[in-house]
């Protein structure tokens, strides 16, 4: 079935016949290229960017809420059933204040398929970009796994859209419903334009604020109010000529240390009763 409910189409790509899964790369060091561009995209569905702008904790602590977010994702895709539950249970305790009636709340499905939305469509885009395009039937499969990030809260199974054809058009028609709000771009512009912290966070503020505006599409950049000039696409297109091939010389478990060292410190935390999310 559909997205609407309309019959599925029978040209869809087996997921079963899929080469890998989400697990191949979701630990790879490279997706971090796209935190930012996440982030926008988010901000940029209103109730989740008034949502984030008025209660988000990570212009205080940086280090600590990506530390958080990761360790999100990476247990989703890559921790045990009971871990995934656990964290999904501290995750929404922390969103039970994210409310204002009549604006936004933390709990509200559609919001957070849009969350959701944002970390496939990035991690897919990403992935291709460096190492290839996927076949059909491995992005498809890519692409039901990915629904974990959904339905670990408050997003069902049937709310998602059943193919990954489908998905293309659920994110046009989002993209259209973004709208512009000063609070959010306002938000936005001191996530960019961030300077504390530690020193190294501090260096890579210009390249993250590069890519994180030349990942988005014109449309997102302009409901928040992003610069873009022609100078910022050519240096955006000189990095993604360099990079890729770079970054596929450097060894896998090198490509994925940071993965498994979250996974290590969520583990370890819990052991030690210590704050996880």
């Amino acid at each position: 079935m559909t997205h609407d409910g309309a019959p599925s189409s029978a040209a869809t790509p087996d997921p079963a016949e899929g080469k890998f899964g989400l697990d191949a790369y979701v630990c790879e060091r490279m997706l971090l290229l796209g935190a930012g561009s996440s982030v926008m995209y988010q901000l940029a569905m209103k109730g989740v960017g008034l949502g984030v702008a008025e209660h988000s904790t990570t212009l205080r602590r940086p280090v600590d809420r990506l530390r958080t977010t990761l360790t999100f994702v990476y247990v989703m895709v890559l921790g045990t059933e009971q871990e995934k539950k656990e964290i999904s249970r501290l995750v929404n305790r922390m969103h039970t204040s994210v409310r204002s009636p009549g604006r936004y709340s933390a709990f509200d499905p559609e919001l957070q398929l849009w969350v959701a939305a944002t970390l496939v469509k990035n991690g897919e885009w990403l992935m291709e970009r460096m190492f290839g395009p996927m076949d059909a039937a491995t992005r498809e499969r890519c692409y039901r796994e990915a629904w974990i990030y959904g339905t670990a809260l408050q997003v069902t199974p049937q709310m998602w859209p059943q193919t990954r054809a489908e998905f293309d058009v659920y994110w046009e028609e989002s993209l259209a419903k973004l709208e512009a709000d000063p609070i959010v771009q306002c938000y936005a512009k001191q996530l960019l334009s961030y300077h504390g912290g530690p020193v190294y966070l501090r260096l890579a503020v210009p390249l993250q604020n590069l890519l994180t505006r030349g990942n988005l599409d014109a449309r997102t950049r302009e409901v928040l109010a992003l610069p873009w000039s022609r100078r910022d696409q050519m240096l955006y297109d000189l990095f993604w000529k360099v990079f890729p091939p770079v970054y596929r010389r450097v060894p896998r478990v090198l490509r994925q240390l940071e993965a498994r060292l979250i996974l290590r410190d969520m583990r370890k935390r819990f052991r030690q009763g210590r704050r996880v999310i």
